[in-house]
């Protein structure tokens, strides 16, 4: 997966007359590795060691991973009619295992990344798939509703970690100035997941029965999980730095024996100093969920978060309500409703391979207005750049776009319209959320560039809680309003929002600024508290030392005597 033939020059990791010159790369360019930037930059070597290819690889493979999540969520909804009938529930009560899968969803990673940014993106991929594949096996064996409940909150605890741990690969290797592009590798387990998941439990439902949807999560991520053990290499940064630190035997991949092999055969030495730095900082820690509430809590991140929330709650709003309302308004089975959720991932798809050109696009034009430099694979300090404006310019006209469709969306489901209706506006809402998602996504991860994996948690936690409550109330407004209204007041409080992300991006670089002043000056004060007391653990030390000398001269004057 990340083999080292087309390993890109870099300084890290490497000491003294081991440095390749910058002429012996000449002779062998590498088609793969980044070009060099004759603009100055903020960080001398480069921001990560693996190749373009490497990236794309990684990237594509801890996105694919990321999929269970979704996959899991969106498989089971063609099905629910079929589970309630056979459960012997209304239903209400089978939205409810909606409801309760994404809460857990949104809590779920609020412990894994924290985890993961200590100790290894690795560690906590085995622990995700450990406890999503035991939890698949019990609910491909039960028949009851109690069972399914709560093996479906197992199920999300293991499966939503990965979605947080997919973008903490993406933040270890890519800088703000290229993550756009990444964006549709680091999308495609989100998208594929809302598109194709239904039309698979639609045909396994139909034709098998619901248990066969279990089985064949259990069967795939069993498949998916056991390459990623043997050749997903570690990407964390307080782990292996920018790639050149070989990680401890526990994170330690086949991958990363051959890479690091073929480095030290090329002459690469690794820095000492810096692997013991790394080795102090990745110890093993009880995970602390706080670390995640501390980002929901900053006024900056928790506006953008609720705006991320409430484009996914539109999402799951749509899609948990689509289930029952084309059954009762077109009279469609498992395999027809599942086709209908199509033209949401086309949206998606389509959306993940266009809107990281157009955030890459507005980065460089908001970076040539303010004379920043544009330099790929250099850590940039972003405290003087309008990253806020730059992103959110994108995301707004999504947003409304979005509110468009919603109530477009709804009052066609109003009336038995034609079919060609609902699918255009289906498809507007897909690309519309996802894209503004994704933007508002990227957006957290370069405010928090260093706890990537924590900041997608927080961002995780919002949108899951907004969407469980949204999907357990859509039906039943629905019902009471009919569907025109009840979309339509979706889409307003989607809209009324919107004037918040306004205020972030005319205050986010003035609070970001404040935030990060305030930081080091706690860091200078706890730094200057351990050199105190280190002063102070010395002095006592060396009248200890005084003492015991003194007391040696004693008896050895009264032995004289």
């Amino acid at each position: 997966m990340a083999s080292n033939d087309d390993r890109p020059p870099s300084t890290a990791g490497v000491r003294g007359s081991d440095i390749p010159t910058a002429e012996s790369h000449e002779e062998q360019p590498d088609s793969n590795a980044e070009p060099p930037s004759e603009k100055p930059t903020t960080v001398e070597e480069a921001y990560s060691v693996f190749t373009v290819t490497q990236k794309k690889l990684i990237i594509l493979t801890g996105s694919l991973a990321g999929f269970f999540s979704p996959l899991s969520s969106s498989i089971y909804f063609p099905a629910l009619n079929s589970i309630a009938n056979d459960l012997h529930v209304s239903p209400a009560k089978i939205n409810l295992s909606v409801t309760t899968y994404l809460i857990v969803q949104g809590a779920a990673p609020m412990i894994i990344a924290g985890f993961s940014d200590s100790v290894g993106r690795r560690p906590a991929y085995c622990i995700c798939f450990t406890i999503y594949i035991a939890a698949n096996l019990g609910l491909a064996l039960q028949n009851d509703y109690a069972a399914l409940m709560i093996l479906r909150c197992l199920q999300s605890g293991g499966s939503s970690g990965t979605v947080a741990l997919a973008n903490g690969v993406v933040a270890d290797m890519i800088t703000s100035s290229e993550r756009g592009t990444y964006i549709a590798y680091a999308s495609v387990g989100s998208v594929l997941g809302p598109s194709l998941s239904p039309i698979v439990g639609g045909l396994l439902s139909q034709r098998l029965g619901w248990h066969w949807v279990f089985w064949f999560l259990l069967i795939f991520a069993g498949a998916f999980f056991l390459p990623l053990l043997l050749f997903f290499p570690e990407t964390c940064r307080n782990v292996v730095g920018d790639g050149s630190i070989p990680p401890p035997l526990l994170n330690m991949s086949v991958t990363d024996i051959i890479r690091h092999r073929n480095r030290a055969r090329s002459g690469y030495v690794v820095d000492v100093g810096k692997q013991e730095e790394l080795r102090q900082k990745s110890k093993l820690r009880f995970p602390n969920p706080l670390s995640t509430l501390v980002v929901i809590a900053d006024l900056e991140t928790g506006l953008i978060l609720f705006a991320t929330g409430l484009a996914l709650a539109c999402f799951y709003a749509i899609s948990t309500g689509a289930s029952s309302q084309f059954r009762d308004l077109y009279g469609f089975n498992d395999i027809q409703i599942a086709l209908i959720f199509i033209p949401i991932g086309a949206g998606g798809l389509v959306s993940a391979f266009t809107t990281g050109k157009i955030v890459d696009w507005n980065y460089r034009r908001h970076a040539k207005l303010n004379g920043f430099p544009v330099v790929k694979n250099r850590r940039q300090d972003l405290t003087n750049f309008p990253i806020e404006t730059a992103r959110l310019q994108v995301a707004l006209p999504l947003f409304y776009l979005g509110a468009a469709s919603i109530i477009g969306y709804g009052w066609v489901m109003n009336y038995k319209v034609n079919l060609a209706g609902p699918v255009v506006l289906l498809f507007i809402m897909g690309y519309a959320l996802i894209s503004s998602f994704q933007v508002l996504n990227v957006l957290m991860v370069d405010i928090y560039p260093g706890k990537a994996a924590t900041a997608t948690a927080a961002n995780n936690l919002v949108r899951c809680e907004l969407g469980a409550a949204a999907s357990a109330v859509i039906v039943p407004m629905s019902n009471a309003m009919g569907r025109g209204w009840a979309y339509t007041l979706l889409a307003l409080i989607f809209v009324g929002y919107s004037p918040t992300l306004l205020v972030v991006m005319k205050y986010g670089m003035r609070w970001r600024k404040a935030k990060k002043e305030k930081e080091e000056k706690r860091a200078q004060e706890k730094e200057s508290k351990e050199m105190q007391k280190k002063m102070e653990q010395e002095k006592t030390a060396d009248g200890v030392e005084e003492d015991r000398l003194h007391g040696q001269q004693h008896k050895s004057y009264h032995r004289e005597g």
